[in-house]
Formats: structure tokens, C-alpha cells, sequence
């Protein structure tokens, strides 16, 4: 019965195309725009490291001015990155399951191929825990092991793009890649698949930062002197270099913990707590004691990953959607009570109410799905445009499976919302009536 409904509503549709294309656009027009929208949050809003987000926790402490809060305007605001003395003192506990701490600098790179000119690429320095802690799938090798920190080893691991880049795509695995005036053996190459779109361990950027392509143990970071060309804020100035910077009160490492049960989570903001009482008698910390261990959503939230802009305009696309939908009302009452006639004749030849109303709604549902395909068409299109034309998160503008899904099911219920009444009402109609009149 269906395909007979389908045929129909295709024959009905052929009959009058300037109106059938009308109805067609209208639907696409507000697919396109509440496609769009509600794409861009789910882009800024979905999980960056699936299954793992909840364990990942991200530790702030109030080492600032004891005249002034970080933010004038807030009392409560914390440095969003710690000091390195801090990294190594938090460093000290077994609580977490695993900790990293990170940040990113920018080196010369020396291509194995003499005819390519060495180029400066971001590097992400990170400790061995990192690659588990965030779940990096490896295409070749894997991540170095605590004795490669702990040495350190001059190891280096690489994305796809940057092993492409450099090797060909091939099993880097083994060989050798310069850095600035040190040789790295790669250990690992990350699989292709891993691609979210921000650096999910480097929330500083408000989720404007892509990921890095090469990852180096950060114990060679004090040893090479090198420096962060990441965020860094300090209040307090300091002499005698490099070293100098180390035991400084500047904030410049985003540091991790993976704390996967509430004991852990609870006996860690106590040591971590504890830590900054036996720093005060020290004479650090002076402000009031105020330290935060969040979980990786929270720190998103907190962070607004996703712009207030996009979650609003989100929902008032979704109300255009619905105003698009409700204008063809009228359009669609008009076409199907011309068909009165028709479908008296089917009423008096034994065709049920509902058989009638059924086949209505196949065509208002059909005219959504050619609305909603050529809307989806429109929203890629658008989300490419935007990704092209965003640097900072052109990156992770990206359109995904679940988002067809959700364009399908907004094209149905959008289809549905504006023939619903019509249908009822030419099913309605009395098929005495009618014939009496013919």
C-alpha cells in the first residue's frame, strides 16, 4: 500500500512543478538554516575524547597576586594554567590513575629530504601518560613508555598529516627526524581516525587552538631550554633566565589527572589542598585558599567552548524551521481541497478515512525528504564556507553521520507539521456530498 501511496504522491506532485517546487524550497530553506546551526553545536558541544571525559580532570590553583584577583571583575577567578615548580609538586602524588602536564612550543623541523626546506611546526611536549589519558589510537607503534620521561629520551611521536608530511605515510617507525639541533627516533604514528577538531588538553584557546602533529617527551623542555608559545601569565617579574623562569610564579602548564572514582577525586583536591597550605608556609599562595580539580565537560563549559551565539541561534533556527513549516499550510489546504472531487470518488469506491489521510501525508512527507535533501546539500555547502573562512576553528567545522540523521528527522517532522491539517481536512470532507454535486 505504501508504494501505491508513493506513486501517487509523485504524480501529484509532477502535476503542478511551480508549486511543487515552491513547497520544496521553503523546506529546504529552513533545513538549511536549522541544519546549520544546530550542526555548529553539536560540533563545539560534542565529546572530545569519547569515554574518557568524565576521568579527566583539570587542576587550577590561586598562586596570583595577593592584591588583586586574576580577573579584577572576579574575585574567584583562577589562573587557567599552573607553574612549572607547581607541575612537579602535584606531580608527586599517586592518587591519579595517570597525570600529564603540557604545553606547546614551536620548533624547526628538518625533513629527511634534502630538497625540502626545514619548516617551524607547534609541538605539543607531553608526558608518557598523555597518549592513554586521551585516548590516541596509533596507525603504527604507540607512545613512549615513563622511562623515556624519566631519562629523558629523545623520542618523538607524530600525527598522520605530519608522518605523511615528512615520510610519505609510511611506517615511520624506527627512523629519524630532526629537531631544531637533536635527532628523534619516532616511536609512534597517531591514526588517522583522530581528529577532534580543538585541542581537547589545551582549553586556554576557548577551543580556537587545533591539534598539534608532533608530541615530545616534556622532560627535555628544562634541558634544551624550551620555551612555551602558548599562553603564559604571570604577576610577578623575575631575573636570571630560563631557570629562573622555572621557579617563577608564571603560568604556563596545562595539567592533567585522570582520577577514575570519587575516592580518588576527593583524596586528590585534598592533596592538592594540602599542597598549597605547606606552600603558604613557604610564603606562596598568599590568597585565600581556593583550588579547583574539574572534570574535562566542566572545564569546557567553564571554558565556553561553545559560544553563547551558537546555542541561541540554534534555537531560533529551529523556530524558523517551524515558521517555514507552518506557511505551507495554507499552500497545501488549497492543493488538496482542489482534489475534493478525486477523492470523493475514491471515498464511494471503498477507500477508509484513513487510507485517504495516509496518502495525503505521504506526499507532505515526501516533499520534506526533497526539501530536506537539498537543504542538507545547502548546509554542507555552508559549513564549508564557514570552515574555510574561520581560522581559528575552520579545523573542527565539520558535518557528521549523526547530523544527517538529525536532517532527516527534521525534514519529516517538518513535512508532517505542515500537512497534518490539510490531510485531515480533505479526508474530512463528505464524499455524498460531493458526487451529489457533480
Amino acid at each position: 500500500m505504501f508504494v501505491y501511496y508513493l506513486r501517487t504522491a509523485v504524480k501529484s506532485l509532477r502535476r503542478n512543478p511551480v508549486l511543487t517546487s515552491l513547497l520544496i524550497g521553503a523546506i529546504a530553506l529552513g533545513i538549511c538554516v536549522s541544519t546549520t546551526f544546530i550542526a555548529l553545536r553539536h560540533i563545539f558541544e560534542k565529546d572530545p575524547v569519547p569515554g574518557h571525559s568524565q576521568k579527566l580532570f583539570y587542576v587550577r590553583m590561586d598562586n596570583w597576586d595577593p592584591q588583586r584577583a586574576y580577573n579584577a571583575d572576579d574575585p574567584k577567578s583562577l589562573p587557567t594554567q599552573i607553574t612549572y615548580r607547581d607541575m612537579r609538586g602535584l606531580m608527586r602524588s599517586t592518587i591519579p590513575t595517570r597525570q600529564t602536564g603540557s604545553f606547546m612550543s614551536r620548533m624547526f623541523i628538518f625533513p629527511e629530504s634534502k630538497t625540502t626546506r626545514p619548516f617551524r611546526e607547534p609541538v605539543r611536549l607531553v608526558f608518557s601518560d598523555f597518549f592513554p589519558m586521551f585516548d590516541l589510537p596509533f596507525q603504527y607503534g604507540s607512545g613512549w613508555d615513563k622511562s623515556a620521561d624519566a631519562k629523558p629520551e629523545y623520542v618523538v611521536v607524530l600525527d598522520h598529516d605530519q608522518n605523511l608530511k615528512l615520510f610519505g605515510g609510511a611506517n615511520s617507525v624506527g627512523r629519524t627526524l630532526r629537531i631544531e639541533d637533536h635527532n628523534y627516533k619516532v616511536v609512534g604514528v597517531i591514526d588517522e581516525s583522530w581528529k577532534p577538531g580543538f585541542a581537547p588538553y589545551d582549553l586556554t584557546h576557548r577551543g580556537a587552538s587545533p591539534t598539534e602533529g608532533i608530541f615530545i617527551p616534556f622532560n627535555i623542555a628544562p634541558i634544551l631550554q624550551i620555551y612555551t608559545w602558548g599562553n603564559s601569565d604571570g604577576w610577578k617579574s623575575f631575573d636570571g633566565g630560563y631557570e629562573a623562569g622555572l621557579q617563577s610564579e608564571t603560568c604556563w602548564i596545562q595539567f592533567w589527572v585522570e582520577l577514575p572514582t570519587t575516592a580518588q577525586q576527593t583524596a586528590y583536591r585534598e592533596y592538592v589542598d594540602n599542597y598549597v597550605r605547606d606552600q603558604k608556609k613557604l610564603g606562596r599562595f598568599q590568597r585565600p585558599l581556593h583550588n579547583e580539580v574539574t572534570s574535562l565537560p566542566e572545564m569546557m563549559e567553564a571554558m565556553q567552548i561553545t559560544p553563547p551565539g551558537v546555542k541561541s541561534m540554534s534555537i531560533v533556527s529551529v523556530l524558523f524551521l517551524v515558521v517555514c513549516s507552518l506557511n505551507l499550510v495554507g499552500l497545501l489546504l488549497g492543493k488538496f481541497l482542489a482534489r475534493v472531487p478525486e477523492v470523493s470518488v475514491r471515498r464511494a469506491l471503498g477507500a477508509s478515512r484513513v487510507q485517504v489521510f495516509l496518502q495525503h501525508v505521504v506526499e507532505c512527507e515526501l516533499i520534506g525528504i526533497l526539501g530536506g535533501a537539498i537543504g542538507l546539500a545547502l548546509s554542507v555547502g555552508l559549513l564549508h564556507l564557514l570552515g574555510k573562512y574561520a581560522p581559528n576553528n575552520g579545523a573542527m567545522i565539520r558535518f557528521d553521520g549523526e547530523m544527517v540523521l538529525v536532517s532527516l528527522f527534521l525534514a519529516l517532522v517538518a513535512g508532517l507539521m505542515a500537512g497534518v491539517y490539510p490531510s485531515w481536512r480533505v479526508c474530512s470532507v463528505a464524499p455524498a456530498m460531493q458526487l451529489k454535486i457533480q
